[in-house]
């Protein structure tokens, strides 16, 4: 075998052969052509407007929807209480706003319960109580005029120790009369009550001695008996007894004060007058211009109390 017979075939592409593009003879070599490198991938993705083609033209973008439209003040405050948010400590305050407005209506409740003798008062005796209530303030407005009307006599007066003498000669007067220990007299009120049932106890005269105070009397006695500060009545039998005094039937108070202010104290509705007359008693009150306290009482040393003063 000889050497050219050894030799492999020649690709296609060293052969001169007739596939060649016609440019040159057909027994000449083709130049290789270089080899087309691929397209590198694009490191990033692209959107699908770097894909389109230079040439596409560009869409027109979609339009926007309309923003939401603006709240008003009021369903801005509607969104922010409704619907409601308890936390732990609005829960606390809710709980001792009830129980504060429970305590205030059990309040108004009992009051309504202790007025509710002046519901069904007529008209007048409304405008008599309140009559009462204007003299109560005057006249203690006219204790304290008084009072700075001797301040300044104190401080004014050129023999300021005589002035002092008047005056405590003045207040032991006014101090006796109270404490029982001197007769009294002015005008005032004279109430008899007449007890045939024996109905009549010691509570209701103790009524009729508070209220009359209330109303400003100044000194009172009851059938010859001095009612002062320490005053006590008690049941005794078919009477009452007065600081240890028994008294019966009828019950005649005599009262030194403004008549004007103790009668209708004595007769406002669901008073004194009336509780008596629900227990068939008859009560009398006239009014006087001089009335006479002349029952007396010895004065009595205070055991454990003494004055304060230097």
């Amino acid at each position: 075998m000889s050497d050219h017979d050894e030799k492999p075939d020649k690709p296609a592409e060293e052969r001169g052969d007739a596939r060649d593009d016609g440019s040159g003879s057909g027994n000449g070599l083709r130049k290789e052509l270089p080899q087309e490198v691929p397209a590198a991938a694009p490191t990033t993705e692209e959107t699908p407007e770097e894909r389109r083609p230079a040439a596409e033209p560009q869409q027109a973008s979609e339009p926007k929807p309309d923003p939401e439209p603006r709240l008003t003040g009021r369903q801005r405050l509607v969104q922010g209480v409704w619907p409601p948010r308890v936390t732990r400590a609005q829960l606390i305050v809710a709980v001792l706003l009830f129980g504060l407005g429970f305590g205030l209506a059990v309040q108004v409740a009992s009051n309504s319960d202790s007025d509710s003798a002046l519901r069904g008062a007529r008209q007048e005796d409304l405008v008599r109580i309140l009559d009462e209530l204007d003299d109560r303030t005057q006249r203690l407005e006219d204790e304290k005029q008084g009072l700075e009307k001797q301040r300044d006599e104190l401080e004014n007066s050129s023999d300021q120790a005589e002035e002092a003498r008047k005056q405590t000669i003045e207040k032991e007067r006014q101090l006796g009369i109270l404490a029982g220990t001197v007769a009294a007299q002015g005008p005032g009120i004279t109430m008899t009550i007449q007890d045939t049932k024996g109905t009549v106890e010691a509570d209701m005269l103790l009524d009729a001695i508070q209220e009359l105070r209330a109303a400003g009397a100044e000194a009172i006695q009851v059938n010859g008996v001095r009612v002062v500060a320490s005053t006590y009545l008690t049941d005794s039998g078919k009477g009452v007894g007065v600081d240890g005094n028994k008294i019966n039937a009828p019950y005649r108070f005599k009262v030194i004060g403004k008549s004007q202010d103790l009668e209708p104290a004595l007769n406002i509705p669901g008073g004194v007058v009336q509780t008596l007359e629900k227990e068939q008693a008859t009560v009398t009150i006239e009014r006087s211009t001089d009335i006479v306290v002349d029952a007396l009482r010895a004065a009595k040393r205070p055991d454990y109390a003494r004055s304060s003063s230097q």
